[in-house]
């Protein structure tokens, strides 16, 4: 069929069991908003990883395609040599981007590793950044992955008195990183080369602390939103 700049992406079948899981926490979340209102938003802190390359030429919505589930993968042939990419994990709040850290090359995100983090880089730099938020309550969204689902990671929140936000399965849509932070900043590189990876972290740290207060606001105000519309589509997926 006929290839189009931007299409719906589902990213996973959603059972009738994770369609009502997804309803379920969203409508005890907007409980808690409307009970709470905008304390609630502001204790939250959200993070999460993905990839940064060297050079994208290309942008996942460019190179999209409507395609029936049962044709053919359509072969994709390489126009550029392959390049660096860092993994970014990156935590923010309603108001600043509190931290950027990068896995080292040829080393995965572990439940030790993910523990040290939080212990030795993220409550540091909380503390820094956001004084006085560490005397709150601090609700941790990130989502299900292993690292941050094993009982030596349950059991470092608890020891930083941290509450974990409960995070459905597959569910980009309603994941504040996902949806809000990391497209735009993307965009931002897409078409940029950078020689090496201290250039890359560069441009991201710019491109992060560009961005006016509002924007972090913005992303965490749209869970609100995203949980209504969640909620009316009975768990379903949120196209925007």
């Amino acid at each position: 069929m006929t290839a189009l700049s931007s299409v719906k992406w589902v990213p996973k079948e959603l059972t009738e069991e994770r369609k009502l899981r997804r309803l379920d926490i969203c409508s005890r979340r907007l409980a808690r908003y409307r009970e709470e209102g905008d304390n609630f938003l502001q204790q939250i802190v959200t993070g999460d990883e993905t990839l940064i390359h060297h050079y994208e030429p290309e942008s996942k919505r460019q190179s999209m395609q409507w395609k029936h589930p049962s044709s053919p993968v359509a072969k994709k042939f390489k126009t550029q040599p392959s390049t660096g990419k860092l993994m970014l994990t990156i935590f923010w709040d309603s108001q600043v981007p509190i931290l950027e850290t990068y896995q080292e090359r040829g080393t995965t995100v572990t439940s030790a590793t993910y523990c040290d983090m939080l212990q030795r880089e993220l409550k540091p730099t909380i503390r820094s950044k956001r004084r006085g938020k560490l005397s709150k309550e601090i609700l941790l969204l990130h989502d299900n992955a292993r690292p941050h689902t094993t009982a030596h990671t349950l059991e470092t929140l608890k020891q930083l008195k941290w509450e974990v936000m409960e995070h459905p399965a597959y569910s980009p849509d309603l994941a504040p990183s996902d949806f809000h932070l990391f497209r735009p900043l993307k965009n931002a590189l897409w078409g940029r080369r950078f020689p090496c990876d201290d250039d890359v972290k560069a441009a991201v740290h710019q491109w992060l602390h560009a961005q006016p207060k509002t924007f972090f606001a913005d992303g965490i105000k749209k869970l609100i939103g995203r949980w209504e519309k969640c909620i009316a589509k009975q768990g379903d997926y949120i196209e925007k």
